[in-house]
Formats: structure tokens, C-alpha cells, sequence
């Protein structure tokens, strides 16, 4: 026998943004916490809008499962004195446990007998259980902001107004806190009833149906997404829908309704993402567009039904019409100025104390820019890449960007058109920003992939140098962020870059700071190596591929990533008896003092045949390796695993003649250096 239990949280609005991961959390409270409590389930669900969070519980069982649990106490020693009464010991353990000494038994265990008891516990009425597993579950949950109200000691993201709880159609008074949930609930705060009787499980979905209350946020979410694309159909054009506004909108409304608006044509000449941020960052309306070309079209969402939409459109049209006047106006005044003149205010803007000010960080890049531009684009003229540098950061100081930050470097781009800048150079300023979060367009020209990379190696750089680096959940400048910028720009575009020259150069720019640059260096390098070796794991490839390949050369990045993707393939072969003769090679190489082989101390055949076989796969190996065919240099290494085997069978490698053990360590040493220019074999986990 099971029943169905329904609980509802009603709040004040809650934060579009603490939505989804507050769901998530709770959902996964709850489920833990029946767990814990032995209730049997069979699916758990959290529904939610801006005003309620609601969890659905399915076929719960009536009752816990009994209890029958073997408890281990003290060692009879110390539970029992000398005249065989209980010591405080065990009558500590068993009144922890809720036992009394009739349930007490003596067991050996490893030769000693220990204290044990049998702790018996009849299930009780799922009914009970839930008035601990909800209160739990929600206090559990954690926000990046709190509220506390009403004088309790509670916290929620926003004051709870009530909560509904029903089991079948039992009324459950769950209490949190002096909130008792009851059977009463709210519909639409606008469109529905107030105080609703709920009398079951069942009736509560038709309340909230008929009050105007779309329950499920998914199904929500795609009546908007449905609605706002067939609104844009009906103006011609389409809806420039991204998933993050649609989630914010989603958890703004209960019962979504779209409509258009729509706005002066004049908008339209000027740049288009002028008039589309703040259409979707500051309003949350979705732009309408044909091909790349905006329409003087949005589209809003309103929280209820079509009624007097045609009110709701006109105030929805001044509201933007104020914004885009503004973005208008600054606009107009920023083109009165060249970037120059927003470029020299840069002095006065701090990047970070002891790392100066923004024109600063410029003037650096001009230095550090130029020179990774000339590694990925060999022979083409600098020119662009430094002018670049010089203004990337000049649109910081314009009046837009100072009113919405979100169009930096974009307004750098097109000011720097206007002002008639090469297309080169606008690019450039605009993709240095690029990625800006995780799955993010990367730059798509080589100056601004050198540009982006020179603009996150000077910050990271630079805060290492003054000791500032990101620890544990803590990252306050993003550095982590800007590390994985660069390392994807180098992987996705295939760019043949040092990482000790890339990090040495950025260090060097800071010729005023007072650092010990090996030092600094070094940890950037691990920094790096951490992100790479994250990265590699989101991939799904197999740890010990990412500790053979991160073992070797790994000044070129990229090369890391392609020994990685061809290693983790070729390990999943039938290559076991491979890797032991290798790890024999491995853990007798580190013991070499050189790798230099004197050919007159080769004795005995089966040390001759593996020199001659590493002489005579050494070449084609070197070849592999320089055409980036990894999975061809590393079956070289099967080809000479017969001679590896045959010279630890027959030879003692650790001769008492010094001379001769060094030149057979000398063989081993040649072959694990020659491994090592793919990875290190010696770490990854065979069978």
C-alpha cells in the first residue's frame, strides 16, 4: 500500500535566478532524508513558479520499514568490571543507544570479545516521518542571499507566506517554524482566488489549473518559448531567444501571456546590440529579428491573460522608450570623442593597486600581444595587433559602457568602425573578451585570439606575482575563468604556443614589480597544468592517461591535448603486457646517471638486440611524434616490448661491474626519455 503527499512553500517572489539550482537542491534533500528515514518511494518531483515551490512525492510508503540494527559497543574488558557489573562505559553506550542491559550480548572479534546489542525499531507512520523530512530538507537549502522575517530564525531567499501539505487527503500540519501548513493555498496573485481549500492530493493540481497557476516550470517554459516565436512569425521576423532570459522570464510569471510592442525606427540606425541589451538586460523582452537585421520590434511576457493587453503594450513601449533614448544619447556623445582621448582617461582608472591602472595594462599588451600574434601568424605584419593593444580598453571610460558593461569591448568594436579603425583592429577589441563563461563563441581572428590570450596571461601573471591566487571556492578575480580562456582558445584554434615563453613573457611586462620570477612562474605552471588536467576529465579521459601525458613535455599545449584524446584511445586496447615491460623500464631508468651507451660494453646478445632495436626504431618514433601521429609512435613501443622482455629475462641490469650496469641503465634510460615524448607509460593502471 502506498499514497501520494503534496507539499507546498508559499513565497514572495522569488529570485528567477535562485530558481532552478533551489529546486534542485530541495529535490535532492527530500529524496536523502527518506533515505535516511527508510521511506520507501517511488518518485520525487519539485515543481515551481515565482510564488510557490512545490514537491511531489509518489506512491510513499505508509510506514518506515522496521529497524533490526547490530550495535557494537566497548570491548568486554571495559564494559564489564571485575565483580561483573556494568562499568559506566556501557551504560553510556546502551543510554545513547536507547537500550537496556537485557539487550546486551558478548561477541568475539579478532580474539577479543566486545559488547553488542540488538536495537529493534518498529517503522513509524510515513505521516510523522514527513514532519521531520520537510522541515529538514528546507533548511538545508543554501542561497547566495538569505532573508529573515517576522522575528523568526528561519532563512529562505524570501519570506514564506504559507505552506500546503496533503496526504492523499489528509491534512499533514507540518511545522516550520510557527508556519503550520494546512490545506489552504493562493492561486494567480492577480488573476486567481485567495484562501482555496485544497481537499486532496488529487485536487490540487485542478486548483492550481483553474486559479490561473501553471505549476510545471518546464511545460511553462515551453508555452513562452512557443508564444514569443509565433508572436515574431507574426511580425515577420523571428525571436532572438537565448536560454538564460528564457529561464529568467520563466520565473517571473505564473501564467504566461506574449505580446509585442513596439519602438521609434530611428533605434535602428544605431549598432543593434545598443538597442538589444537593454531590451533583454534591464526589461527582459526578446528582440525580433530578420536574417542579422533587427526589427523595431519586442516581445514581453506578461504575468496573465490577454486582458487589456493592448494597456499593458503601451506602457511596455515607454518604458523602453526611456531606455533607448538614453542609449541614444550616450551614443551621440561618446562619437563626439576619438578613442585616443577615452584611452589617455585610462590613467586614472585603477586595474588593481600594485598592478596600476588600466592604461598600464595596455601598454603591456602592446608588448606581449604582438609577440603571440607573430607565433600563430608567422610573417603577418604586426600593425593592427598593436594598435589593437593600445585601445582594447579604451571603451571602459564611454558613457554607454559606464551605463551598460555588458557592451564592452562590443561599443570598443564598432566606435573604432565609426572612427575608421581597420576592420582588423575593431574585430580584435571586441574578441579579446571572448570567451567570457563557460561554452561561450570563441575569437575567431588571429588578432584577437593573441589579444585575448596576452589580456588573461597579464592578469593571471600578475596577481601571482603579488600573491594573490585563487584557493579553494574563492577566485575573487576570476583567474580560473580567464586560465580556461586561454587554454580553449589554444585547443579549439589549434595554436602552436610555449607555455614557459607565454607565462615568462607576461611576467617580464611587469618590470616594475618586485617578485622571484621562477618562483611565480613555477606556479603558474601548475595553475595551468591544474586547469588542463580538469578539462581533460570533462573530456572522460581516463585519470592515469591525464597523469602520462601531463608527465612529459608539456610546454605545447596543444599537443597536450592531442597525446591525450590518442592515448586514452590506445589504452583501451588489449595493451597490458606492453605497459608492464615498460613500467620495468620506467623503474630502473630513474636510476641512469647518463644515457650515453658504449657499444664496447655490450656483452651479451639480448642487450645488443634492444640497443639496436631502439636505434632502429628511434627515428620513425621521432618522425611520429613530429607529425602529431601519436598512436604510431606509441605502437613503435609494442614493436620493441619482445627485446625489453628478452633483456630482463636474460640480463642482470644491476651488474657488480659499475661500468657495465650504467650502460645497461644507459639502454633503459634512452628508451624511457624516447617514451616520454609522448607521455609516461609507467602510469597508467593496468589489470
Amino acid at each position: 500500500m502506498s499514497r501520494n503527499f503534496v507539499f507546498e512553500i508559499g513565497v514572495e517572489e522569488l529570485p528567477a535566478a535562485y530558481a532552478y539550482d533551489c529546486m534542485d537542491q530541495l529535490k535532492d534533500n527530500v529524496i536523502q532524508n527518506l533515505k535516511d528515514n527508510r521511506l520507501d518511494f517511488k518518485d520525487v518531483e519539485v515543481f515551481g513558479t515565482p510564488r510557490r515551490l512545490t514537491i511531489i512525492i509518489s506512491d510513499l510508503a505508509y510506514k518506515q520499514k522496521d529497524l533490526e540494527e547490530e550495535l557494537k559497543g566497548p570491548s568486554k574488558n571495559i564494559a564489564v568490571d571485575s565483580d561483573g557489573n556494568l562499568t559506566k562505559a556501557a551504560i553510556g553506550f546502551l543510554k545513547g543507544k536507547g537500550l537496556t542491559e537485557k539487550d546486551i550480548f558478548y561477541k568475539d572479534v579478532n580474539g577479543s570479545e566486545y559488547l553488542f546489542a540488538i536495537k529493534n525499531e518498529v517503522g513509524a507512520d510515513s505521516k510523522e516521518i514527513l514532519k521531520t523530512v520537510i522541515p529538514d530538507s528546507i533548511k538545508s537549502i543554501t542561497f547566495p542571499k538569505t532573508m529573515h522575517w517576522g522575528g523568526l530564525n528561519l532563512k529562505f531567499a524570501r519570506p514564506i507566506r504559507w505552506t500546503l501539505a496533503l496526504l492523499d487527503d489528509e491534512v499533514v500540519n507540518i511545522d516550520l517554524e510557527t508556519i503550520v501548513s494546512s490545506n489552504i493555498t493562493n492561486g494567480h496573485r492577480f488573476l486567481g482566488e485567495k484562501n482555496i481549500e485544497v481537499k486532496s492530493f488529487d485536487d490540487y493540481f485542478k486548483v492550481m489549473e483553474d486559479n490561473y497557476v501553471i505549476l510545471d516550470h518546464n511545460k511553462r517554459r515551453d508555452i513562452i518559448d512557443k508564444q514569443v516565436k509565433k508572436v515574431a512569425s507574426s511580425l515577420g521576423g523571428e525571436a532572438e531567444i537565448d536560454d538564460g532570459l528564457l529561464d529568467e522570464v520563466n520565473f517571473l510569471v505564473e501564467y504566461p501571456t506574449a505580446f509585442y510592442g513596439e519602438f521609434d525606427r530611428d533605434y535602428l540606425d544605431i549598432p543593434k546590440q545598443v538597442v538589444i541589451t537593454p531590451m533583454k538586460q534591464h526589461q527582459r523582452y526578446f528582440p525580433v529579428l530578420k536574417g542579422d537585421k533587427l526589427l523595431p520590434y519586442f516581445i514581453g511576457v506578461r504575468n496573465g491573460s490577454d486582458y487589456m493587453i493592448e494597456n499593458v503594450k503601451k506602457g511596455n513601449e515607454k518604458v523602453l522608450e526611456a531606455r533607448l533614448a538614453d542609449a541614444l544619447f550616450f551614443y551621440k556623445e561618446d562619437l563626439r570623442f576619438d578613442l585616443d582621448y577615452f584611452r589617455d582617461k585610462l590613467k586614472t582608472v585603477v586595474f588593481q593597486d600594485k598592478l596600476g591602472t588600466i592604461y598600464e595594462k595596455t601598454e603591456r599588451l602592446k608588448k606581449l600581444a604582438p609577440d603571440i600574434f607573430s607565433t600563430i601568424a608567422k610573417g603577418e605584419d604586426t600593425k593592427n595587433i598593436i594598435r589593437a593593444a593600445e585601445i582594447s580598453k579604451a571603451d571602459l571610460v564611454t558613457q554607454m559602457v559606464f551605463e551598460f558593461d555588458e557592451l564592452q569591448g562590443y561599443m570598443g568594436q564598432e566606435y573604432s568602425k565609426v572612427k575608421g579603425e581597420n576592420i582588423e583592429v575593431a574585430k580584435a577589441i571586441y574578441e579579446h573578451y571572448l570567451p567570457r563563461f563557460s561554452g561561450d563563441i570563441l575569437p575567431d581572428t588571429k588578432e584577437g585570439q593573441a589579444l585575448s590570450i596576452a589580456d588573461k596571461m597579464d592578469s593571471i601573471c600578475g596577481f601571482f606575482a603579488i600573491g594573490i591566487q585563487p584557493t579553494g571556492s574563492q577566485d575573487p578575480y576570476a583567474l580560473r575563468r580567464q586560465a580556461l580562456g586561454v587554454l580553449n582558445i589554444i585547443k579549439d584554434k589549434k595554436l602552436e604556443i610555449s607555455m614557459a615563453k607565454l607565462i615568462s613573457d607576461a611576467l617580464d611586462a611587469y618590470d616594475k614589480l618586485d617578485f622571484n620570477k621562477d618562483e611565480v612562474k613555477n606556479n603558474v605552471t601548475e595553475f595551468l597544468k591544474d586547469r588542463i588536467k580538469n578539462m581533460l576529465k570533462d573530456m572522460d579521459v581516463r585519470y592515469d592517461v591525464i597523469d602520462a601525458v601531463l608527465a612529459g613535455d608539456i610546454d605545447n599545449i596543444y599537443e597536450i591535448f592531442l597525446k591525450a584524446y590518442e592515448l586514452n584511445d590506445w589504452v583501451a586496447g588489449n595493451i597490458d603486457e606492453v605497459l608492464v615491460a615498460f613500467n620495468r623500464v620506467s623503474n630502473l631508468a630513474v636510476k641512469a646517471e647518463d644515457d650515453k651507451v658504449k657499444p664496447e660494453l655490450l656483452k651479451e646478445a639480448p642487450e645488443v638486440n634492444l640497443n639496436d632495436k631502439f636505434a632502429e626504431i628511434k627515428p620513425v618514433f621521432a618522425s611520429a611524434v613530429n607529425d602529431r601521429d601519436y598512436t604510431k609512435a606509441l605502437d613503435l613501443m609494442t614493436e620493441i616490448k619482445p627485446e625489453i622482455d628478452a633483456f630482463f629475462e636474460n640480463i642482470m641490469v644491476m651488474d657488480e661491474d659499475i661500468a657495465v650496469r650504467n650502460n645497461r641503465l644507459a639502454i633503459l634510460k634512452n628508451i624511457y626519455d624516447m617514451m616520454l615524448g609522448v607521455c609516461d607509460l609507467s602510469k597508467i593502471v593496468y589489470k
